[in-house]
Order: C-alpha cells, then structure tokens, then sequence
C-alpha cells in the first residue's frame, strides 16, 4: 500500500519577513516558560519548545521546516535550496564520510555523487545534473565545474606528473595550450605538440614519460574532426611503454549528441566538455564537466576540487536540467542550419574556401560519416582576395545587419560572428597564423535563426561590404550604443 502525502504549497505570505533576512521584532517578548531555561545553574528536564521562544526565532524554524516537508530536502532556508542541509547528528556525516572512502578506496564510483553535505561538494541540484551527464556520455561518473577552463585545468594539473611529458594536438584551444606550456614549465615536464589527423606523429611522440594525450572535436577554428578509433588505437598500444598514459578528449562542439557512439565507450579515458554552449544553449549559465569510467581519476579529481574550489552552483544546475531537453533541439536545429549556410558560402563566388564538417570537401569527411551524427554549429571561411584587415572589416559590416551579431563563442540563441585573429589571436604574428592555416578567417556561430535569413544578411555583406566605410560602420555602432542606452528613440 503506497500512502501519498499531500504537501501544502509554501507561500511567500509563510516567509516573506524571514526572506527579508528575518529582521527582529523591534519588541521581542520572553514566555515564562523560557525564562526558565536561562538560569546557568539549574535547567528544567524537558528540552525547550520552539512555542515558548521568540516569534523570528519561532516563525524562522517552523517557515524552514514547512519548507522542507515541501521540498523533501532539510534545507536552511524557508525559500531555496542551501549550500549545506539539516543532517540531524553526526550519523549521517559518519555515513558520507565512510562513503567516500569506500569510492577512493574500492573504485566503486566517485564521490561526487554522494549526498549533499555542503555546496563545495555538490548539491542535491547538481548531483540531477551529473547523473544527466553520465546518461549522455554512458559514464560511471562524473564531475561537474564552473566553466569548461576549470574542467580542463584540473584534468591537467591531475594527469600531468613532474619530469613527465603531455601530447597536444595542434587546435587545441590556445589559452588552453599556454596554461599547460606554463604547467610543464614548472614541473620541468614537456609539451609536444603533434597535427591533427596524423596519428603517426602521435605515436611517434608518446614517450615512457608521457601522461596525457589530449585532442579536442571539432577544432576550432577549422573545424577538424578527430577519429576516436585511431586515437584510442594509438594510445591502448603506447600504454607498452607508457603505463600511466590517459587519452582526453575535449568534445565542447561535437557535445556528446554529435557521437554515433559514446567516446568512452570506445576507449577514452576522460571526455572534458564547456556545458556553457550547446548543453547550456542560452548563453546564460557557464559551466563545464568532466566524465569517465576511470573511478580512481575521478575521484583524484574530486579531491581536488573539494580543496580549489570551482564547483557549479545549485541555481545554474537547476537552470541547466530544465533546459536540457530544449538545449537538445536548438542544437539539432544549429547543425541543421549551419549545413544550409556552409553550402552556399560555399558556392558563393567571393568567398575562398569553407570549413565545416557537412561538406564533402572537409578533410576528415570519411570519418564525420564513420563517427558523427551531427555535424556542429560552428564554421569559419575566408573570403577571395581579402587580406586580415579585409576579413576584419567584414565581420564589422556583417554586424551591422542585426542579425549575425558581433559576439565571442558560439552555441547560443543568436548567430555570432567574429574576426578569428582579432579574438583569438590577436598577438599571433601574421606569418605565423600563416604557418598554422588560421590566418584571414571569418568565425561563424550558427544560432537558432532561420537558415535563410542568416544567409541573406551574408550574402548582402558579401557583395556590399566593400563599399562600407569604416566611417560608417563606427556611426551605426554609435548609434546603436546611444539606443541602447536610451539617448535616442530608433523605430523600424
């Protein structure tokens, strides 16, 4: 027999004093009863009621209870969850604290998981968001972080060991490339820095030393799609020589909706990802997550984050589980889209060359049919016979249509665009983005917009840009900033 207890909504009439940060009776009156138990040198037998107390003291504890007989969670707060809950006594500390050991030692799960004892840790919130993580990427277990950086750093900092060696490959995010480089500097360990696509020259470069083999899907910004086969089939043969060898691979563009196949049930080791974009897919909650079946990594992991800090906060967890299923379908419809712009840019007589993975040009085509359902959102082109400030001023008058707009990243409601060198490497020589193939792009996040729409305003700049003056591009962005900021009244 199953009883079903019916829980009174809680209403903000039972907490709105208490919310306010319970501001005190400005006259608090003390019942007989309570005096009682005030005496230090006698006491009463039976513990004192919350009915004789002071009514803040009084209406906080009942709101609180109310609340959590409403939630089902002890939390201290009469309104919203709380970084730490009523555990009651120690038995159920007890109870974490032996669980924990019983992951660390036994490699049973990670400890990640475990119930909320305090918000450093993980949160009732987040702990639905990891078991949602671990759905989509078939992992035992999961950590969640505040951005995608974190993530990757901490894998970093765990995997690499003084005087060993990590393996890159080239696209790499750079500012990611710069912190290990800085990382190796000061554990006197080595960075080797490999192309994609040649997998030859991976185990080529794997050494005894060698610690972590990192590589990312799809690469930003041209887009190259690595094979998980090949990579796993590298390193699972290295691991001779390199017993301590761990295959990480970043999949923030792919997400893991882009796989045939879950990566780590190919053999990855460790798959980082930002949820910031397409999981996250507003633009509004920054997050990132690590997932993999190796429990003892994890769990190395997890007590580094307990220590450092980076934890994702319960309100964005909530956020994010609410907004997966439709983070799901805006993604589909980016990718879909971003096939129909990659086409016709394609086809257009004043652009050079174009990079996306739906196009039978890409270089790693027969692998995307192998691997990937999805082809991602993000692409980048040149245009024909433009130079980096020709690709620049581009990018500028694209803006100014309104509806691709000037903006960092990708995967969120709107189509950004970008200037490739002005964002990204800004400080890289020219000859040097030369050397690499990223010199003169146009970046291009495909947002949730019709697909035609976004290619109308490309193809105007195409044809118009040219003939818009720098000049003029400065006035609508002052224009616009002066809308925005009420000083002029604008209609369409």
């Amino acid at each position: 027999m199953v009883t079903v207890v019916k829980r009174r909504p809680l209403h903000r009439s039972d907490t709105h004093l208490l919310a306010r940060h319970a501001i005190a009776d400005s006259a608090p009156v003390m019942s007989d009863t309570l005096g009682a138990y005030l005496d230090p040198q006698r006491c009463p037998d039976q513990r004192p009621q919350i009915g004789d107390m002071h009514p803040t003291t009084r209406r906080l504890h009942e709101a609180i209870d109310r609340a959590a007989v409403h939630a089902g969670q002890p939390f201290l707060h009469p309104e919203d969850p709380t970084v730490q809950l009523d555990l009651l006594g120690s038995a159920g500390m007890q109870a974490w604290q032996e669980g924990k050991v019983e992951f660390a030692m036994l490699g049973e799960g990670c400890w990640s998981s475990l119930p909320q004892v305090y918000a450093r840790y993980g949160t009732e919130l987040t702990r639905s968001l990891l078991r949602e993580v671990q759905r989509l990427e078939s992992a035992a277990g999961a950590l969640l972080t505040d951005c995608g950086m974190q993530a990757t750093a901490m894998v970093l900092d765990v995997l690499l060991q003084p005087n060993g060696q990590a393996v890159m490959m080239r696209q790499v995010y750079n500012k990611l490339l710069k912190y290990l480089q800085w990382l190796a500097q000061r554990l006197g360990a080595d960075v080797r820095v490999v192309d994609d696509g040649d997998y030859q020259a991976l185990a080529e470069a794997i050494t005894p030393a060698t610690t972590v083999v990192y590589a990312e899907t799809f690469t930003n910004p041209l887009v190259r799609a690595q094979d998980p086969e090949a990579l796993v089939r590298v390193v699972s043969q290295a691991r001779e020589r390199a017993p301590d060898l761990r295959l990480v691979v970043d999949t923030t563009i792919a997400t893991p909706w882009g796989f045939k196949k879950p990566l780590l049930e190919l053999g990855v080791d460790i798959v980082v990802a930002s949820g910031t974009k397409a999981l996250g897919g507003q633009d509004r909650d920054m997050w990132g997550y690590i997932a993999a079946n190796d429990l003892d990594t994890l769990n190395a992991l997890m007590d580094l984050q307990a220590m450092r800090g980076g934890i994702l906060d319960w309100r964005r967890a909530r956020a994010i589980c609410q907004g997966l299923a439709l983070a799901q379908t805006n993604f589909d419809r980016r990718c879909a889209g971003a096939s129909k712009v990659a086409a016709f840019l394609q086809a257009h007589p004043r652009v050079e060359v174009v990079y996306h993975p739906s196009l039978a040009s890409h270089p790693d085509r027969a692998v995307v049919e192998r691997h990937y359902r999805r082809p991602g959102s993000l692409l980048s082109f040149r245009l024909r016979d433009a130079d980096e400030q020709q690709a620049r001023h581009f990018c500028d008058v694209l803006a100014t249509t309104g509806v691709p707009r000037y903006a960092l990243s990708f995967d969120g409601l709107v189509t950004k665009v970008n200037h490739h060198k002005t964002v990204s490497e800004y400080f890289t020589p020219d000859a040097a983005l030369r050397r690499a193939g990223i010199d003169r792009l146009v970046r291009l996040g495909v947002g949730v917009e019709a697909p035609e729409d976004i290619i109308a305003c490309l193809n105007w700049a195409l044809w118009h840009a040219q003939a818009v003056s720098a000049g003029a591009v400065a006035a609508w962005q002052q224009d616009r900033r002066r809308a925005r900021n009420h000083d002029v009244v604008t209609s369409s």
